[in-house]
């Protein structure tokens, strides 16, 4: 746990313990938090008064890495501040606002591959000596269980039943616990993996741990990714660089599911209900939104009953996650 040290220190703990309550993330904006805390300490600032000079002062004392995050952390610390009372700047909406949402990367048969055996030939670095032995594993079942990068970086050992394959997800979006299940695959490479987890792993209750403590943080785990990626895109020869996020393996295995259910005559307004329970979305129009993003030839397939499927999403404006 993050020890605050700013003047805002008490207020950003008691805001981050109602959003937990309320059942958000704890996680989700608190790297952002941290930064701007180190800057109000290393600014000296005396007054915990949250104005208009603080807020654009961090924001603008940093590079455009993330500012649309950072914005809506600065904005909803300002929101919760106004809430209970005090006197603060709520940092206006359209600061930063982010672009059209844009789809969802969705991987090629050849990039999967070329992905694949770069993250394969990924080595350990000085912070994470055992990095190799984790990513083969950790990325493989982000995929093939379509889970959310988080829910998967921090699985509980206790979790993971290597004797079924059933694993207990519960570090999940709004705290809603799910069971997912490895395939038969993914099963093995776990229980060969857990064998040499109980020695460089010991102590840690983490299925894939830190040499810190804890779990892999999102920066090791995005930094290893992106450096697979890059490598993998050059044997992919793709023609055009496009960013690409670890989610894009949950997008992938969403999509890869509706393409084999179209592939076996399913009907997919049949079949989006296990698909959402499986994925842990909340919403179904969250599901649904994967079909718009299929192939054209796929989307007039029989499966797709289209007059339903608007009734669900009359309009598709947010990538789901």
């Amino acid at each position: 746990m993050y020890n605050f040290e700013s003047v805002f220190a008490d207020s950003l703990i008691a805001m981050l313990d109602l959003r937990e309550a309320r059942g958000y993330k704890r996680e989700t904006y608190l790297i952002h938090y941290i930064r701007f805390d180190r800057h109000c300490a290393e600014q000296h600032y005396e007054s915990p008064t949250l104005t208009s000079e603080i807020v654009h002062g961090w924001l603008e004392s940093n590079d455009s890495y993330e500012l649309a995050r950072r914005a809506t952390a600065i904005r909803l610390f300002g929101q919760y501040l106004d809430a209970i009372g005090e006197t603060a700047y709520v940092l206006p909406n359209m600061y930063a606002k982010g672009g059209k949402p844009q789809s969802p990367y969705i991987f090629t048969d050849d990039e999967m591959t070329a992905l694949f055996e770069e993250i394969d030939k990924l080595e350990p670095t000085k912070a994470e000596p055992f990095l190799d032995e984790i990513a083969a594993v950790l990325f493989r079942l982000t995929y093939t269980c379509g889970l959310r990068p988080n829910e998967s970086r921090e699985l509980l050992t206790e979790n993971v039943n290597l004797g079924t394959g059933e694993i207990l997800v519960t570090h999940t979006k709004r705290n809603k616990e799910r069971i997912v299940v490895m395939s038969d695959d993914m099963l093995a490479m776990c229980r060969d993996y857990n064998q040499r987890r109980d020695i460089f792993g010991a102590g840690n209750l983490n299925f894939f741990p830190s040499s810190l403590g804890g779990p892999l943080t999102n920066e090791r785990v995005y930094a290893a990714f992106n450096k697979a990626w890059s490598a993998a895109r050059r044997t992919a020869e793709c023609p055009i660089y496009k960013p690409v996020r670890v989610y894009s393996l949950r997008h992938r295995f969403a999509s890869a599911c509706l393409n084999r259910w179209l592939d076996d005559g399913e009907n997919l307004m049949v079949m989006l209900p296990y698909l959402r329970a499986y994925m842990g979305h909340e919403r179904l129009s969250e599901t649904a939104y994967y079909i718009h993003i299929l192939p054209e030839n796929l989307t007039m397939s029989p499966g797709v009953d289209w007059a339903a499927l608007n009734a669900i999403l009359p309009e598709v404006n947010k990538c789901p996650d």
